[in-house]
C-alpha cells in the first residue's frame, strides 16, 4: 500500500481541521483548495480579483515547496470563480504563475 505523508506549512493558511493542506503519495503531490487568505494575518486579502489570485498561487507555492515541488510540476489546477465577468482578469494573474506547458484544467 502507498505511503501518505501530510504537508504541513505556516507560509500558507492552515486548512480547515479535517483536511491537510497536501498528501505526498508516490511521488503525487496533491494539493487542497487555496482560499486568498494572508498566512500571517489569517484575514482574506484586501482588493480585487488579481489580488486574491495572486495570493491563492502564493499559498498554493508555500504549499508545494514544503512538499519539496514547485509550481513548475503543477499538472491540474481548478479555479472557482463567483463572478465569470473576473475570469479575464483571474487568467492574466494565472499566467504569470505557471511557464508552459501551462496546466490543464
Amino acid at each position: 500500500m502507498p505511503t501518505r505523508v501530510a504537508v504541513k506549512t505556516d507560509k500558507a493558511p492552515p486548512p480547515l481541521p479535517v483536511y491537510s493542506q497536501a498528501i505526498v503519495c508516490n511521488g503525487m503531490v496533491y494539493c487542497s483548495g487555496q482560499v486568498a487568505m494572508h498566512p500571517e494575518t489569517k484575514a482574506m486579502v484586501e482588493g480585487g480579483i488579481s489580488d486574491r489570485t495572486a495570493q491563492c498561487f502564493k499559498n498554493l507555492s508555500a504549499v508545494l515547496e514544503e512538499a519539496g515541488s514547485s509550481m513548475k510540476n503543477v499538472v491540474r489546477v481548478g479555479v472557482f470563480l463567483t463572478d465569470m465577468a473576473n475570469f479575464a482578469a483571474m487568467n492574466k494573474v494565472y499566467d504569470t504563475f505557471f511557464e508552459d506547458p501551462k496546466p490543464y484544467s
